[in-house]
């Protein structure tokens, strides 16, 4: 209880909690540490070479002063013009008695000429003080030694100047890239927090809504971009679906009642054998009707889940288009159509030789049902831009413009075919076929009918 408690009592606000505010902590701190690494190496390489400075200078000072004939004049006259008081210098005899210099005893523990820090007490007209400076003890011939050294607090400032400068530095660009992930964070959230919204109202059903973009065509532009295309097609298919169900049941009512009423007037009225077969022939053909369209929205289900797909190899088209050629030759001829085939050129596709040879035959039936006598069908095989094209082509009425876009569509008829027999799928089985092999299938408005499906060469 306590432990829930404390957690809700120190729970982080919304935008700290954000991946985009985290993601801003770990860059700033990263920056942080880079700028204190390289902080820290200026300051190492600045030392370096002051103190290095500082032990050349004090060696050659010890090796002028040790030589000089005057050396305890030499020393004095050195200390005298020494306003900061960074020099300190010390001449001690063998037993460490001071003989001479501002530094009141003896230094232990250094190597002849081998300057090292070390901490001493200066001794002048100021008194007595604690300095830290760079040391050499430079042994005499008399025995005697000479200690010179320099105050290095210099450098030690140096370090607090920069140590100062990073803080004052940092500070400012910490504060800003934290203001900088706290504003990202809290655009991003709101963002996010409109595409829950939107989100929340499409599983409500409301299927209209799209999620938000800006424009930026940044990656997060580019998902709502994506999203929003698979939710219209999720709701034009909604709509399909919902048109085709009353589609269905306006089909399939109009046999089933012809049927029933058929049979209806055969038991009243049929009084031979003969006269009663009539009417149950009538009532198997619209049985049969009714049947067909069942049969053919199962056929285009089976195709669009892609149930097909492991039945696919290689197709040759010259002889497929010559066998419907062949399979609908009769049929132009006793409605007085001319069917052309023009196949010459080996083509192969991959797919199912079934389906593709039953979405060509479909164009093929659709042709020469719609072309009037004397017309003519021409089935061709076309390359073009890297296509392989079967073109089917008549001299039928056409489609009008304002149907190109529903005819493909279950059960749609235009009003030019209501008289001719048909399901109206014959079209919609050639789209779910095209779109399972990933054709392109397109039909041309106007007078004269084309229509086309473009397939990727195999070489």
């Amino acid at each position: 209880m306590f432990a829930a408690w404390v957690s809700s009592f120190v729970r982080l606000p919304d935008f700290a909690r954000t991946t985009v505010f985290r993601w801003t902590l770990v860059v700033a701190g990263a920056f942080l540490l880079c700028t204190m690494l390289s902080f820290g190496f200026v300051y190492w390489q600045t030392a370096v070479y002051m103190t290095s400075k500082v032990d050349a200078e004090i060696l050659g000072v010890a090796r002028v002063i040790g030589d000089h004939p005057s050396l305890l004049a030499e020393m004095d006259d050195r200390l005298r013009q020494d306003p900061r008081r960074v020099k300190t210098m010390g001449l001690f005899a063998p037993d460490g008695h001071r003989i001479s210099g501002n530094i009141e005893s003896l230094p232990a523990g250094l190597a002849p000429d081998d300057p090292a820090d070390a901490v001493i007490v200066r001794i002048d007209n100021r008194g007595r003080e604690r300095q830290n400076v760079r040391l050499i003890a430079h042994p005499l011939t008399n025995g005697d030694v000479l200690f010179i050294g320099r105050d290095i607090d210099e450098i030690n400032q140096i370090g607090k100047i920069i140590g100062r400068a990073l803080g004052l530095g940092l500070l400012p660009a910490v504060a800003l890239a934290l203001a900088i992930g706290m504003l990202l964070s809290k655009r991003a959230q709101k963002r996010l927090s409109e595409v829950n919204r939107r989100i929340q109202r499409i599983v409500e059903g409301d299927l209209r809504q799209r999620l938000p973009t800006c424009g930026d065509d940044d990656p997060f532009d580019q998902v709502a971009v994506g999203v929003n295309r698979m939710l219209g097609e999720i709701e034009a298919l909604i709509h399909e679906i919902a048109g085709v169900g009353d589609d269905i049941a306006h089909d399939l009512r109009t046999p089933l009642t012809r049927v029933r009423v058929r049979l209806e007037r055969g038991r009243e009225h049929a009084s031979t054998l003969p006269e009663l077969r009539a009417v149950v022939d009538q009532s198997i053909a619209g049985l049969d009707q009714s049947l067909a369209i069942i049969t053919a929205l199962l056929r285009i289900a089976e195709i669009e889940h892609s149930r097909r797909l492991d039945g696919f190899s290689q197709v040759p088209l010259v002889p497929l288009m010559r066998e419907v050629g062949d399979l609908y030759d009769p049929i132009a001829e006793d409605k007085r159509v001319t069917l052309r085939v023009e196949a010459t050129d080996e083509a192969i596709v991959h797919g199912d030789r079934d389906l593709l040879f039953e979405a060509v035959a479909n164009l093929v039936d659709n042709a020469v049902k719609f072309t009037p006598e004397g017309g003519l069908v021409e089935l061709a095989l076309r390359h073009q831009e890297g296509e392989t094209v079967i073109r089917v082509k008549d001299t039928g009425p056409g489609i009008p413009e304002i149907d190109a876009k529903s005819v493909t569509k279950r059960f749609y008829r235009s009003d030019k075919s209501r008289c001719t027999d048909g399901l109206g799928l014959g079209l919609s089985l050639v789209a779910a076929i095209t779109k399972l092999h990933g054709f392109r299938f397109a039909i041309a408005t106007g007078p004269g009918c084309t229509a086309e499906i473009a397939c990727p060469q195999v070489h």
